[in-house]
């Protein structure tokens, strides 16, 4: 793998994180480390993917890292760790899979049935599964590190202390 390219697909990350950062309007001292996240949750799952494992995996081990080091700057910069993980982690959204599945929806729901019919429909199914396990290990790679560093146990907090 060349460190040239992997750098700046790394810098393409951070700044499509910043975009999304800015479009959630997020307090100004955060958009460093918001890049930096993005940059490094791209890379990892570039290299996860170069070294062998699958797409989902991939994204999981990116998201997780991105989970762990947002607990760590809502900690150094005193806000939510949500503000840094959700802008982080949309870059590794899978569009290139669900557009590939409307594609095949759209071909599908055409006048034009061939003798390509069972391949569209193998091909769609398949592009549409992959979005939805990637966009899975995305949410479950961001809420695991949150949930394991929970100060307190869902035992602990008592339905009277939620109610008011």
């Amino acid at each position: 793998m060349e460190y040239l390219s992997l750098i700046e697909k790394g810098i393409w990350f951070g700044l499509a994180a910043i975009g999304f950062a800015i479009l959630f309007n997020v307090p100004t001292r955060t958009i460093l480390v918001i890049w930096f996240m993005g940059a490094l949750g791209g890379i990892t799952k570039l290299i996860c993917m170069h070294i062998g494992f699958g797409v989902v995996m991939s994204s999981f081990a990116g998201a997780g890292l991105i989970g762990f080091l947002s607990i760590w700057a809502a900690h150094s910069k005193h806000s939510p760790p949500m503000i840094f993980a959700i802008p982080s982690v949309i870059p590794m959204v899978p569009g290139a899979f669900a557009y590939r599945m409307m594609l095949g929806l759209i071909k599908l729901a055409g006048d034009q049935i061939g003798e390509d019919y069972d391949t569209i429909v193998a091909e769609t199914i398949n592009n549409g599964l992959k979005a939805i396990f990637i966009l899975m290990s995305l949410a479950f790679g961001v809420a695991l590190p949150m949930l394991l560093t929970r100060k307190e146990s869902a035992k602990d907090i008592r339905l009277k202390k939620i109610m008011g």
